[in-house]
């Protein structure tokens, strides 16, 4: 059926057909900026540009096809009277490929997608406007479905969109700038889950650069880089009991002990079922078996680089396709859950790398990134730092942190490299960096984003912590936002850390020389909330095992060990242990080589398996070890001073139990050892890492002590104790 038109209306037609050379050589080479203009319907006239398919035709509500003229080079245009711009159900497209045609609705003829407001929100730094609006995202729009497209390139000349929808022709689905935002948008029917995009970011040069999407919930499996469509449809979580109980969990006087894991190497890949699969099938169980509280992943987020182990992530919401989609990544976390395991990640919002595909240079300018390389450039990794003082970036950085939380229901975010974003003359020397508008090399941008971060956790998902990998005396890290402090939950202990492992790395014969290394943490211990890491950054990179780090021979070693680790879950803090320190692995941890479980077949490293054990099941047992690991009144010394036998002891206190912890940091036992405590009578001995069980010796206190009445120590009363050799012993009053 045909249509009838007057001599006005074919006027008007004939005018709106019309079409400049240069705007259609522009066009059909994919250069054109505002492809709307010119494209999709226009007062009665429908352009088409199909580079490769032989004919187009508009077909009507009521299936009248009205076959478009073909210009040449890809581009059909025509009379349609009853296409209208907006209206995108009002007519079809048949597009006639080889060997099919194709039944689609018109990209063009679609009304502008994000509405004023979101653009205002936008522009001003909402997360939720970001994480909502921009990016691809499947959905119906005007009764269509298919794929909602927006990517904030705010100097790109030209934005498109490439696929498997079409044949990563550039030329194909340009998008309309919303200048008032800088956001490029389209939508494009008819596309389904898992088809691979990209954008064709055209910069302000010229130069044409595919672009992996920001925003992509979903991505190719390195080395592949392209984003994927990601299903839409929500996970099935059966978490309910425990988010709704996280809070106490998580809490300063809470057990916390973590597990950190790199997801890639706890265990031998199976090619046959996808790592987190295999994970939620064993590491749940595992990790609550040993009495962990919390599973730490190294960076989960996509990452070009293996040998980065995550820590250089370009895809800021897409779980790694190394390990497989992101509802496994669900399922995995539900199924810790189930097991009440916690689930913390490792997240890295200090710099990026400037693989091409990625976010560097994003439209053909310093977008993501500071511009001056004194601040935009990363020495120690030779990676990009983001320029959080874009309100856009900040936004985008907090909806990728949301994002885990609401879309993955992850308990936690470890921040990575917290102290590189504070200073701007992290790893440089004079001359190097620009300092802040007051002269100081505080980079006030960074302090800015991190409290607004972590005021966003707490308003937005209360009980979900965020835990900073912090390394200088930076003040009041933990401390609230409100008494301008940074609004962390905890911090890594790293002064702990590095003095701590320096004496234990020393021959016992010289540790009376160091003495105030394993005492000194405690001058500090209350100035924040902190967690005591052995994290997998001790055992890389020529550094050697924890085992390894011991001295003496295999035997000392293995004792060394099991005493350390003893007093490491005595001191007051919370506990984090790298995979592998918990059964004594000797090598070095390499990510693309598995744990070596083999060593359990070993009496001695089931020994330290299962002392680990026993000590997460003392810390969360016993209130003394846990309820005031932030509070002073929870701690006091009882011995801190006996350098030459290299003895430390102190009492931790609950709100009802006291418990005395006591190293013996030699390989000579002591006997008769006399120790003043403040409550008389019988103290248990609760753990002893010479126990023949955990490998050790045997020598002991035979369970038990009692105090004698001997002025010691300040108290009226002391206990005279057996230390067995490079020994932890634990004792509770039992009164």
């Amino acid at each position: 059926m045909t249509r009838a038109t007057g001599n006005s209306e074919r006027t008007r037609a004939s005018t709106a057909g019309q079409i400049k050379p240069a705007a259609l050589a522009d066009l059909a080479a994919g250069l054109h900026g505002d492809p709307f203009s010119l494209l999709g319907p226009h007062e009665g006239w429908v352009r088409v540009l199909v580079p490769g398919a032989s004919a187009v035709a508009v077909v009507g509500s009521d299936g009248t096809r009205t076959p478009l003229p073909d210009l040449g080079l890809g581009l059909y245009s025509g009379e349609a009277p009853d296409a209208r711009p907006g209206t995108p159900r009002s007519y079809r497209l048949a597009i006639q490929w080889p060997g099919m045609e194709q039944i689609t609705a018109d990209p063009y003829a679609f009304s502008p997608l994000l509405p004023d407001e979101a653009l205002r929100a936008l522009s001003a730094g909402d997360w939720r406007a970001a994480r909502h609006w921009l990016g691809a995202t499947l959905d119906e729009v005007d009764g269509v479905r298919g794929l909602r497209c927006a990517v904030w390139a705010p100097n790109a000349r030209r934005v498109a969109v490439v696929g498997d929808f079409n044949s990563w022709d550039g030329r194909r689905h340009g998008m309309r700038l919303r200048h008032a935002a800088g956001v490029w948008e389209i939508f494009i029917p008819d596309v389904t889950a898992g088809a691979r995009y990209k954008f064709a970011v055209t910069g302000a040069t010229g130069q044409t650069v595919l672009k992996a999407d920001p925003m992509a919930r979903r991505a190719e499996t390195p080395p592949a880089t392209a984003s994927i469509v990601d299903d839409p449809t929500p996970y099935p979580w059966t978490d309910d009991e425990w988010t709704q109980s996280r809070s106490a969990r998580q809490a300063p006087d809470a057990p916390i002990s973590i597990y950190e894991v790199h997801a890639g190497s706890w265990l031998a890949p199976d090619g046959a079922q996808c790592v987190w699969d295999q994970l939620a099938d064993k590491l749940p169980a595992y990790a609550r078996a040993m009495g962990f509280s919390h599973v730490e992943l190294m960076p989960v987020m996509e990452y070009p680089f293996g040998g980065s182990w995550g820590y250089q992530p370009l895809g800021l919401f897409a779980p790694s396709a190394r390990f497989g989609p992101p509802a496994a990544f669900a399922r995995f976390v539900d199924h810790c859950h189930a097991a009440g395991v916690g689930v913390i990640l490792d997240w890295v919002p200090a710099h990026f790398p400037d693989d091409p595909h990625g976010l560097a240079r994003f439209d053909g300018t310093a977008l993501y990134e500071y511009d001056d390389p004194r601040e935009g450039y990363h020495p120690d990794w030779h990676s990009l730092v983001y320029n959080l003082g874009r309100t856009e970036v900040k936004a985008f950085m907090i909806a990728s942190a949301m994002h885990w939380v609401d879309q993955f229901h992850i308990d936690g975010l470890r921040v990575d490299a917290v102290a590189s974003m504070l200073y701007r003359d992290y790893s440089r020397k004079p001359g190097e960096w620009i300092p802040n508008r007051h002269g100081g090399r505080e980079n006030l941008e960074a302090v800015a984003f991190l409290r607004e971060l972590n005021s966003t956790l707490r308003e937005t998902a209360p009980g979900v912590i965020a835990v900073a990998e912090e390394s200088t005396a930076w003040p009041g890290v933990t401390s609230p936002v409100e008494q301008d402090g940074l609004g962390f939950h905890y911090k890594w202990n790293m002064g702990w850390m590095h003095d701590t492992l320096r004496y234990m790395g020393e021959d016992p014969v010289h540790r009376k020389f160091h003495h105030h290394d394993i005492t000194f943490s405690m001058v500090y211990a209350y100035s924040e909330r902190f967690l005591l890491p052995l994290s997998h950054d001790e055992v890389v990179h020529g550094k050697g095992s924890l085992l390894n780090k011991m001295p003496g021979d295999r035997a000392s070693k293995l004792a060394n060990l099991r005493a350390y680790l003893a007093f490491m879950w005595a001191h007051p803090g919370k506990k984090l242990l790298f995979m592998g320190g918990e059964i004594a692995q000797p090598s070095e941890w390499d990510h693309d080589t598995p744990l070596d479980w083999n060593l359990l077949d070993d009496p001695a490293h089931q020994g330290v398996q299962r002392l680990v054990a026993d000590l997460n099941r003392l810390y969360r047992e016993s209130p003394a070890l846990h309820e005031r690991d932030a509070d002073p009144a929870g701690f006091s010394w009882a011995v801190v001073d006996d350098a030459d036998n290299s003895v430390v002891a102190f009492l931790r206190a609950g709100t009802a139990s006291l418990m005395l912890a006591v190293s013996n940091f030699t390989p000579v036992p002591r006997r008769a050892y006399r120790i003043g405590v403040p409550l008389a009578g019988r103290w248990s001995e609760t753990l002893n890492t010479d126990a023949g069980c955990y490998g050790g010796s045997g020598q002991g206190n035979l369970g038990t002590a009692h105090t004698v009445g001997v002025a010691v120590h300040g108290h009226s009363q002391a206990l005279s104790l057996t230390l067995p050799p490079l020994s932890t012993l634990f004792f509770t009053h039992e009164g």
